[in-house]
């Protein structure tokens, strides 16, 4: 059997796994089906996200941990969708190759198939792309698509609703997640990726997937107004938290109220990099941002704690054109 032929059979298998009874396509389809009309929406909204796993890719393929990729990949398009009170509904990813082994094509689809299950998201569809030429025989990259559905009164945008007085309350990250690779990979050598930093190789703790934040944000848009989201990404903070800040506001970010975590102190120390780049960079600990009024902030973090986060207030808004200010 062609190699192509494996890799299709296994991830025919995987992607099932994920599917309800609104999706009515299989992979023999050169498209994903998925019905919407019994979703019980009155106006809904399809919010759409698609990313990768940038650089981080090399280090997980240079130590052959392929269902991390996976995993990022799904993280990174579900949290962007979450940011706008959606619910994810399915899946598909563009998976290209220099040499297709169907045994890894299965480790990394595995690793989407896995996080879509604990959200609840049909993974429908993808594409798989033999590429020699563009891509070396053992090198992969993937990119992910997600479509989420919001009612339309439900949808949250920042630019509208955030106010005067808002807090800005942070979800912890469970670490570097996937953006800042190309710096980290400038500074440490091959050696360094494999001496242990807290009882392990650095490179697992470099590896550490991108956190889903779907259980807890979804909790918090059913039983309270939340007024913006932010999902830290690349450009850290400050960039991510200026997208959704009205004209008229600014965002006061008090950085010794951020738990940041001995990784980012490590990556700065070794690099020798100075603060502004490390917060342009990294999330530094926060991984999700959560934006309400001041009057809920108290039953937000006690629900939050109830769950088992460990939620924290680290800023405010304030009168201003849109920038984020750090102290």
């Amino acid at each position: 059997m062609k190699e192509s032929n494996i890799t299709i059979f296994k991830i025919n298998k995987i992607l099932k796994k994920t599917y309800n009874n609104r999706v009515v396509s299989t992979l023999d389809h050169f498209s994903g089906f998925y019905k919407i009309y019994e979703c019980g929406y009155k106006e809904p909204i399809l919010v759409s996200g698609v990313d990768g796993v940038g650089t981080k890719l090399r280090l997980a393929i240079n130590y052959k941990k392929y269902s991390l990729i996976g995993e990022d990949c799904f993280a990174m398009c579900a949290n962007d969708v979450l940011c706008h009170g959606a619910t994810p509904l399915f899946f598909l990813d563009y998976l290209a190759c220099g040499k297709l082994d169907s045994s890894i094509v299965e480790k990394i689809i595995e690793g989407i198939a896995i996080s879509c299950k604990k959200t609840n998201t049909c993974l429908i569809g993808g594409e798989t792309a033999e590429m020699p030429g563009i891509y070396k025989k053992n090198d992969y990259d993937i990119a992910g698509f997600c479509v989420g559905i919001v009612e339309k009164n439900h949808l949250i945008d920042g630019k509208k609703f955030i106010e005067e007085g808002d807090v800005l309350i942070g979800l912890p990250s469970s670490g570097v997640h996937s953006n800042g690779f190309s710096l980290i990979r400038n500074i440490f050598t091959t050696k360094d990726f494999v001496t242990f930093f807290q009882e392990k190789p650095f490179y697992e703790t470099l590896l550490i997937p991108t956190r889903i934040y779907h259980f807890p944000i979804q909790i918090l848009l059913k039983e309270f107004i939340i007024h913006g989201l932010s999902h830290i990404t690349g450009g850290g903070i400050s960039e991510n938290l200026s997208r959704i800040l009205p004209e008229n506001l600014s965002a006061i970010v008090e950085k010794e109220k951020i738990p940041i975590q001995p990784v980012f102190n490590y990556i700065q120390k070794k690099g020798n990099l100075f603060d502004k780049e490390m917060w342009n960079t990294f999330n530094m600990g926060v991984g999700m941002i959560i934006i309400a009024s001041f009057r809920q902030e108290n039953p937000i973090l006690k629900r939050l704690r109830f769950l088992g986060e460990k939620p924290f207030v680290f800023g405010n808004i304030v009168k201003g054109n849109k920038k984020v200010f750090f102290k």
